[in-house]
């Protein structure tokens, strides 16, 4: 016969002895787990406990209910620290130096200038259309030399020519650029008319130079909106996050800016008496440009810090203090010339310093990570929250 085996009782009990004999070598306890009789068995849970302890943290972060296990203690991830692989930023700043910057004022004087001269035009003031056909001529060409020096050889600006792609504002710049520079050129060059000859072939340029550069003035004023306005589209079309979000501000902090540098030229070149025009320009350009400078700084939550903070906070508030100081000389000065004069320059420095402001702003935005990731997190909680919770299920039904 094959000897007896013990029963499942006395198993159960030889199991419950040694598992007491063990924890009486182990601190104790309050946690006892319960025995088939409702006994308790006096076992400790540090067992457990080391456990949970020498569990790596990625199995811990995997549980629900953030790491509480057995009414332990709450697991929490730590915060995050805004750093990133071999100290290399999360999004490559932009290479673009301060001749861009200097490009995008250029750029806007240009266009402003263009836009005074038509004024000067149309209501018969030749001081305020010369100085706006002079310094749009002058502005553009600065621009193309700011513009072929980033982009290294004069070729390339030639070669972006080969296509005209609606969808890249670089490309529809280039294309703007090159409607509005003979059109400002000949314009400007209408203007030394009255120094040419009477008789011969250059009296005859002479006699018609006048009505050619009155059809290229009005060209270029009617391009020059677009000039004013599609460097703000290009820097809104970049990943840089403080430009990319701000794209319903640049452009109309930019187009202010322009009509303010071209009032701060009629200022300066023209006469109290023909400069009327210019301070009626100065008026709305410094509510545009003011009004997208504001918005800039205080809508974009967290992206609206590089505009109010370090160096670009203190141009922007410099371009705010210069504009009011403008436009107030402006209109206070009307029967002064250095009066108007003054208010010109300090229009012209306001256009400047704002156009490096929003310049800097945006390179800011892009070196340091943090600008990059946390709004990526709100987005990607904003939809999690909207697929949990849709619209249409958010209020009760109807009765």
């Amino acid at each position: 016969m094959s000897p007896q085996r013990p029963e499942v009782g006395e198993l159960f009990r030889r199991f419950r002895d040694r598992l007491a004999v063990d924890g009486r070598d182990r601190p104790t306890a309050s946690t006892e787990l319960p025995t088939a009789n409702g006994e308790s068995t006096g076992t400790s849970s540090a067992v457990g406990q080391q456990r949970r302890t020498a569990e790596p943290p990625g199995r811990r972060g995997g549980r629900r209910g953030g790491g509480r296990r057995g009414g332990g203690e709450e697991l929490r991830v730590p915060e995050a620290e805004f750093t990133s692989y071999y100290g290399r930023p999360i999004l490559k700043a932009p290479v673009w130096k301060w001749d861009i910057a200097a490009y995008l004022f250029t750029g806007g004087l240009a266009a402003g200038s263009s836009l005074l001269a038509a004024g000067g035009q149309l209501t018969d003031r030749p001081a305020l259309r010369r100085a706006g056909r002079v310094t749009a001529l002058a502005a553009v060409s600065a621009s193309a030399v700011f513009l072929v020096k980033d982009l290294g050889r004069p070729a390339r600006f030639h070669h972006m020519l080969r296509v005209a792609k609606p969808t890249s504002p670089m490309s529809v710049g280039t294309w703007i650029l090159t409607a509005y520079g003979p059109a400002a050129g000949v314009a400007a060059i209408a203007e030394a008319a009255g120094v040419l000859p009477r008789h011969g072939l250059l009296g005859l340029a002479g006699r018609a130079l006048p009505s050619v550069g009155h059809v290229a003035g009005l060209l270029a004023a009617g391009t020059a909106p677009a000039l004013a306005t599609y460097t703000g589209v290009l820097l809104a079309d970049t990943a840089v996050p403080s430009w990319h979000e701000a794209y319903p501000e640049l452009p109309v902090i930019f187009a202010g800016s322009a009509l303010a540098s071209g009032a701060g030229v009629g200022l300066l070149a023209a006469p109290p008496a023909q400069a009327g025009p210019a301070r009626r320009m100065a008026v709305a350009g410094a509510a545009l440009e003011l009004y997208g400078a504001h918005r800039v700084e205080t809508r974009l939550g967290l992206l609206s810090e590089p505009y109010r903070q370090g160096s670009p906070g203190r141009l922007l508030r410099a371009g705010r203090m210069l504009t009011a100081g403008g436009v107030a000389g402006a209109l206070l000065g009307r029967r002064s010339r250095l009066v108007s004069a003054l208010s010109g320059a300090a229009l012209l420095a306001a256009s400047v310093v704002t156009r490096f402001g929003i310049f800097y702003g945006g390179v800011a935005s892009a070196r340091d990570p943090r600008y990059t990731v946390v709004p990526q997190r709100e987005r990607a909680d904003a939809r999690r929250t909207g697929m949990d919770l849709p619209s249409d299920r958010a209020a009760p039904p109807a009765m």
